[in-house]
């Protein structure tokens, strides 16, 4: 089957090749091609690094280290919904209502993103960016279940063309696209990413408050500690599970893919600022929360995990990485102690990071080149 579809792609090429019947589209011919099967061309000038993987199979591992936040997020909606309901239900009727919930999400999420980025780059007549296959998947995971589907769809749009392609394209953009999405439906559209909106086909009289809502109002919470760890409650589509994160972290932290100075920094950041906060006498409720927990709520660990360790938007440098995972933990916490108007934190502080982040990497380099010279003067 491998060479039969392999065969079929030869054989078309050449109509898609300078002077072709179809070179216009060569673009979509060579982003088809080279998902199926690995380039057969490699780099010939210049510096460049050597390796058996391409783009498309680093975000293919992304995706697979998604899955398990996908697949109990899927659960998660069908759960809640039952559980708001009053209904007792198998495992297989939650997960099957979890997958009519989030599967036209992931959709609309794809068809709109690629879409957008197929024209793009027929325009430009280059290749089509990779990055998307990742951002397509991150979008979902990070919105309500309850969300509409065309504010998916705007949302998906103005990642693709404010995000990326306005500073020209994957490997160029300044933010994490993903969560440029997701900050501009929640500053647009605030009554649809905001209260109780994390339950699908929750009846009115049922509260769907978050456990970050809780602790801002001061509300008792009635979930255990294993309940929040495990992500058996209210939120985003992946972001409850700490668990499914912590596994995700594992994939991309074996295979390379994601730096596990910028995860183990992020989460340290946030436990050191947890802890300052326990210690000042007084203050509210996330103040006083324990600070090893902050790192199991809200989207601290997905986005620890997932989102500060994006390639593109974070530091490149080894001490820069650090550096910046610290920030992103102590600014959440900050954010979240400091104005429970905005309890989650997480996506303002990877954003303000990410702007930052070529300014850390510049001092860190500019040290080095001191401490260098230093060095050789003393020779």
């Amino acid at each position: 089957m491998k060479e039969f579809f392999r065969k079929k792609l030869e054989i078309t090429r050449p109509y898609f090749e300078k002077g072709g019947k179809f070179e216009k589209f060569r673009s979509t011919y060579d982003a088809f091609s080279t998902f199926m099967f690995v380039p057969g061309h490699t780099t010939n000038s210049g510096t460049h690094i050597k390796d058996g993987i391409d783009l498309k199979r680093s975000m293919m591992t992304v995706i697979i280290a998604l899955f398990p936040a996908l697949l109990f997020g899927m659960w998660n909606v069908g759960l809640q919904h039952f559980r708001a309901v009053g209904i007792e239900a198998t495992f297989m009727q939650q997960f099957s209502y979890g997958i009519m919930q989030v599967l036209p999400i992931i959709i609309v999420s794809y068809a709109v993103g690629l879409g957008i980025e197929f024209i793009f780059a027929q325009l430009r007549g280059h290749s089509v960016n990779e990055g998307y296959l990742v951002t397509g998947m991150l979008i979902p995971l990070i919105l309500p279940p309850t969300i509409p589907l065309w504010m998916v769809a705007v949302g998906s749009a103005f990642s693709v063309i404010i995000g990326k392609e306005v500073f020209g394209g994957t490997g160029m953009n300044v933010l994490n696209p993903a969560l440029t999405a997701r900050a501009f439906l929640f500053f647009a559209y605030p009554v649809s990413m905001s209260g109780d909106i994390w339950i699908a086909g929750k009846p009115d009289a049922y509260s769907g408050a978050t456990i970050l809502a809780d602790i801002a109002s001061a509300t008792p919470s009635h979930y255990s500690t294993w309940d929040i760890f495990l992500g058996t409650i209210p939120g985003s589509i992946g972001e409850t599970s700490t668990l499914a994160c912590l596994i995700g972290a594992i994939i991309l932290g074996v295979t390379g893919i994601g730096s596990w100075k910028i995860m183990v920094s992020v989460f340290a950041g946030g436990f050191l600022m947890g802890t300052l906060m326990n210690l000042m006498p007084g203050g509210n409720a996330f103040m006083q929360y324990p600070a090893w927990e902050h790192l199991i709520i809200g989207g601290f660990a997905f986005g620890a995990i997932f989102m500060a360790t994006d390639p593109v938007s974070a530091s490149q440098t080894e001490k820069g990485k650090v550096i910046y995972g610290l920030l992103i933990g102590i600014l959440t916490i900050m954010i979240r102690a400091w104005n429970p108007a905005y309890p989650e934190g997480m996506m303002l502080s990877i954003l303000l990071m990410n702007v930052f982040a070529p300014f850390i990497d510049h001092y860190v380099v500019e040290a080095n080149k001191k401490r260098r010279l230093s060095r050789a003067k003393t020779y």
